[in-house]
């Protein structure tokens, strides 16, 4: 049985990458706020307490993108974002055409643009959305999430995003 996130009105699939102390208890409130929820981490045994909440671990990023009709990450830095996108078993593997990455990451423009750039070219769009607030805001789903990408993309990813934070602020630069 498939749960319906609050104020959407289908059932919505999504996966979180990058279980660290941020990223878990982001996943968390994907999970508490009603939405499918798959997980991977490349250290394993991190997804223990998201399991109990309903989540599904899956073995590969490429795995969760395949089950997945909108995925999260939230790693350290620019080349961790693109190991996960792009290398062995990536994410960019598994995606469907029509997709959505929001990455939380903290990491460059350069970077957001050019992996934006990449995906769109299989048809993946992106949004690029870095939070602020601490591990106390993660846990509390109060960061403050300064994103930048199309219009209709946030529009999409708006009930993934409010589930993860209390403000959003719209940045034009992919």
């Amino acid at each position: 049985m498939t749960t319906t996130p609050k104020g959407q009105g289908l059932p919505k699939r999504v996966g979180f990458a990058g279980l660290g102390t941020m990223g878990a208890a982001m996943a968390a409130n994907l999970a508490r706020a009603g939405f499918e929820l798959r997980v991977w981490n490349r250290t394993p045994g991190r997804a223990l307490d998201l399991l109990s909440l309903g989540a599904t671990e899956v073995a590969s990023p490429s795995q969760l993108a395949a089950a997945c009709e909108v995925v999260v990450t939230c790693v350290t830095d620019s080349p961790q974002v693109e190991e996960i996108l792009f290398g062995a078993n990536g994410l960019a593997e598994g995606f469907a055409e029509g997709s959505l990455l929001i990455d939380c990451s903290t990491i460059s423009p350069a970077s957001a643009r050019n992996f934006a750039e990449r995906l769109r070219e299989i048809g993946v769009a992106m949004l690029d959305a870095p939070v602020s607030g601490g591990s106390e805001g993660a846990v509390s789903g109060t960061l403050t999430i300064m994103v930048g990408g199309e219009p209709a993309d946030l529009e999409r990813g708006h009930e993934v995003l409010a589930a993860m934070g209390r403000r959003k602020q719209p940045m034009d630069f992919l």
